[in-house]
């Protein structure tokens, strides 16, 4: 068969392209390659450049030269504690992210690749989006803190009138936001001519830092003891001056710096805590996914992305733990909390650390640029929210996505306006904090589910590292600031109920089908039929249709009618699949699945080949559902010569006008509205051939009693309004009508047998649903209040008890029919079964002109005769009794459905 050889399928592999009718036209370019000259790969990266050196510059960023000091003049050793926790989450999810990374090929989005192709669109954009504005705030973080680092050398003094060598730059809050502002300018340019001469500049930045840090660790041995003076000024022209050292490596030292002394921040002027200091220290841990946001340019993402990681986080974990000692051994605690910028006093050559501090200050905050411009593009080109992020899609002729690096731009420009690095180190940590988590989630709910094709390369992980890594990332979330948590907690929900309500179709996959899956199967095993009990009975539905367009009505009805259980809608195609060259029914479930979501309702769909109709439903009722979940109903259109009305032709959501609407077509998994017209056939015309004969039908009914069915037959249900999704019906102007006696069987006052109560009881269950909860509901007992046995009076008690039992309520309307049961004796006309036409007219015309105002009937149904040759005479009696009654529902029950005790 052609299918048996179709080729791996794969989820799109065009990384920055901008839809997917660029990704055709690439990969017919490629395969046209020894025609004409190749296409340049944008993937040219490997696991040094491309995961390595970003991965290092982002994590040095601001805090190795910056705020080494602020953390570890707070408190050594907790310094050292907050090092070890930040490291942990991060190592947790360095884990979750390697074990994604090596399970399949990544594209272009990096992070936001990784979530939104485990989880599904609805988590992958809104984490997506949460994990770019954290980009976007660590980008304004990064270039406060160079404007931070320059004006600590070149800004001139606040109390000097006059400018000294060269601090020659005026200091304000403004100035401070104009400074940032011009080196986003500079790094704009650097992103827009592309990631790529980031990426070869990046490791000669690399080399910059690594000589500084040198020169750092060389002048705790070689520089004597200097003594300092720091003066700050506070609000109010209050100016404090202190007098502190730096004393080399000493023992007392270390001694006095290893306990906590947190105390007021000059740049922010409030009380630093446990909380406050690690929110800064953790801005140092937020360059982990810096090589996985480069994904898009990478040779072979999956191999460099884990390896490159790792070592990238141990290198930097080694630096931070031998710079914090060096630190705490050598310089005050006033020196580390009063200056920021002390390195550079107390280095051999200052220039060293100045150059260290540019350079990777600059390099974190054009690294976080492409980064943020990298997510941003793969959330346009994956569509997620429409229109306002549809321009980020457009990429330049080398793959760059240049409007993607104007939006990250625009909202960094934004960010500085918070004036100082400490401001915002909270919230770029949150932001952080809540996307790892989502990563974590992510590599935990693909090893919950069980999944065959998750089997990533990397197997150093389990669901405890990545519940573990959940639970850490949330902890600290709220400890660091409780407020930023839940605000930021309750985006990601709104951005999670936008993404639901719009329902973007995807074809990555979805894993919540495959936990669903997971945990379905688990429950199924533990629904023990054995321990079924009547009290918890309820509507499960097989209802048969042979063609929807005449059957919408009845499919709307009983999905009300199922009371939270299961509906499934059946269908056989007459066939024979020895001669077919393939089975037919597996292309159709999307047309039926489709018409499911037209008409909103609640059900399965179980279609079947079959050379009869009747050994098709035998096929249905035998071996539909699943272990507890079986049907224990069949509802059965009614057989008679009625003409069927066509529901696609009076429904707008299946009109003709709702066929030109553009974005029809896009999430609904290949069947459009044309599509599905097309494939239902036109509703049967008076001449057109019965696909099942009457013996046939009654059949089916004695089939399905014999099998320990319920059967229901729905009569006129064409002439039902209001039961669609979009009707504001609540039942208040409907009746429901029950005649619980066997009106063909005029002897029986038996209103307590099987069938009566389970009569009752779907009466019951249909007034408690949507639309029918306020309809009134009527019961009618037929007396013969002529004869000289009054017992129906205390048969009227007894059933007035019998419902004050069950717990129903309803009217109850005695109708004497003593003029209808004279009838029943055959008087030398044509008798059918025993009963006389007068008699059949006779019951019809009393249902008539009691129930003609009613919605709905229920009426009892006799049990089919045994002989097949009796089936037209059964038929023929039903059809004589319902005629011109409106939508009537016989119903013959077989199990106990009425419990009335607790």
């Amino acid at each position: 068969m052609s299918n048996e050889r179709t080729p791996l399928i794969t989820s799109g592999g065009c990384g920055l392209t901008v839809a997917s009718a660029v990704c055709g036209a690439e990969a017919n370019a490629t395969s046209d390659s020894g025609h004409g000259a190749p296409s340049k790969d944008p993937r040219q990266l490997n696991t040094f450049f491309g995961v390595m050196v970003p991965t290092i510059l982002s994590m040095f960023s601001i805090i190795l030269f910056l705020r080494t000091g602020f953390v570890v003049g707070h408190a050594l050793l907790q310094g050292l504690l907050m090092l070890a926790v930040a490291y942990t989450i991060i190592s947790l999810t360095i884990l979750s992210i390697c074990a994604i990374s090596t399970n399949g090929a990544i594209q272009g989005g990096g992070a936001t690749d990784m979530i939104s192709r485990s989880l599904g669109p609805e988590f992958g954009g809104s984490i997506g989006l949460m994990f770019f504005l954290a980009k976007v705030c660590a980008c304004g973080e990064y270039v406060l803190g160079l404007v931070e680092a320059i004006l600590d050398v070149f800004g001139s003094d606040p109390e000097s009138p006059v400018s000294v060598g060269v601090q020659v730059l005026p200091q304000s809050y403004w100035y401070t936001v104009l400074y940032s502002s011009i080196i986003l300018v500079l790094c704009l340019v650097v992103c827009l001519v592309g990631a790529h001469i980031y990426s070869r500049t990046a490791f000669a930045i690399l080399l910059l830092i690594t000589v500084s840090l040198l020169s750092i660790f060389i002048s705790s041995v070689v520089v004597k003891r200097q003594d300092f003076v720091i003066i700050h000024q506070f609000p109010g022209n209050q100016t404090v001056r202190y007098n502190t050292s730096y004393t080399g490596f000493n023992a007392t030292t270390l001694r006095n710096n290893l306990g906590p002394g947190y105390t007021l921040d000059y740049s922010t002027n409030s009380v630093m805590s446990f909380a406050t200091v690690f929110a800064v220290l953790f801005t140092s841990c937020t360059g982990i996914m810096a090589g996985a946001n480069m994904s898009g340019e990478l040779k072979t993402p999956s191999v460099s992305i884990p390896k490159g990681t790792i070592v990238a986080v141990l290198y930097t974990l080694i630096v931070y733990i031998l710079l914090f000692i060096l630190v705490g051994a050598t310089c005050e605690r006033t020196l580390l909390t009063e200056d920021y910028g002390f390195l550079q006093k107390i280095n051999l050559w200052p220039p060293f650390v100045t150059i260290g501090i540019y350079c990777s200050s600059l390099s974190a905050a054009m690294c976080a640029m492409i980064g943020a411009s990298r997510i941003l593009h793969a959330l346009a080109v994956d569509q997620l929210f429409g229109l306002p992020l549809a321009p980020a899609a457009i990429t330049s002729s080398s793959g760059n996505p240049w409007v993607a690096v104007l939006y990250t731009w625009g909202l960094a420009q934004c960010v500085v306006f918070a004036g100082q690095l400490n401001a915002i180190a909270s919230l770029v940590t949150v932001f952080y904090l809540l996307a790892y988590a989502a990563v974590d989630l992510a590599c935990l709910a693909l090893e919950w589910a069980s999944a065959p094709n998750f089997r990533p390369t990397f197997q150093l992980f389990s669901w405890h590292t990545c519940l573990l890594g959940i639970l850490s990332c949330l902890v600290m979330m709220f400890v660091i600031n409780p407020v930023y948590s839940s605000g930021s907690i309750v985006l990601l929900l709104l951005l999670l109920l936008f993404l639901h309500y719009r329902s973007p179709t995807s074809s990555w996959g979805y894993i919540s089908q495959a936990l669903i899956f997971h945990q379905v199967r688990k429950y199924l095993l533990m629904l023990d039929v054995r321990k079924d009990h009547v009290k918890f009975w309820r509507p499960q539905v097989l209802l048969m249709v042979a063609n929807p367009r005449s059957s919408c009505q009845l499919i709307l009805f009983v999905n009300q009618l199922k009371k939270g259980g299961l509906f499934v809608l059946g269908h056989v195609q007459l066939g024979d699949l020895d001669v077919m060259p393939s089975d037919p029914i597996q292309q159709q479930y999307n047309f039926w699945l489709s018409l499911v979501d037209k008409l909103g309702v609640k059900a399965f769909v179980d279609l079947t080949l079959s050379p009869s109709v009747r050994q098709g439903t035998q096929h249905l009722l035998r071996i539909t559902g699943l272990g507890g979940m079986k049907p224990n109903m069949l509802v059965l259109g009614f057989y008679d010569s009625c003409t069927p009305e066509d529901f696609f032709l009076q429904d707008k959501a299946f009109c003709d006008a709702a066929v030109g609407k553009g974005a029809e077509g896009e999430y609904n998994f290949g069947v459009d509205l044309p599509s599905l017209q097309a494939h239902f056939p036109p509703v049967r015309h008076v001449e057109s051939p019965r696909w099942l004969s009457p013996e046939e039908y009654v059949g089916i009914i004695s089939d399905a009693i014999k099998m320990n069915k319920n059967v229901c037959l729905a009569r006129y249900f064409f002439q039902l309004e209001g039961e669609g999704r979009n009707s504001k019906v609540d039942g208040s102007e409907r009746t429901i009508d029950v005649w619980p006696l066997n009106l063909l069987q005029p002897g029986s006052r038996d209103y307590q047998d099987v069938c009566s109560l389970f009569l009752l009881q779907m009466a019951c269950v249909l007034n408690m649903s949507t639309k029918w909860r306020h309809a009134r509901m009527r019961i009618f007992l037929n007396v013969e209040t002529e004869s000289d046995d009054q017992g129906w009076i205390a048969d009227e008690e007894a059933f007035r008890d019998l419902l004050r039992k069950l717990r129903i309520r309803a009217s109850i309307k005695i109708v004497p029919w003593d003029s209808v049961v004279q009838h029943r004796a055959p008087s030398g006309e044509e008798v059918r079964g025993g009963l006389s036409a007068r008699f059949l007219a006779a019951v019809n015309s009393m249902l008539v002109e009691h129930s003609s105002q009613a919605a709905v009937r229920f009426l009892y149904l006799p049990r089919p005769p045994a002989q097949q040759s009796q089936a037209q005479q059964y038929l023929a009696q039903v059809e004589a009794v319902t005629n011109s009654l409106g939508p009537t529902l016989l119903i013959h029950g077989v199990t106990p459905v009425t419990y009335t005790d607790l």
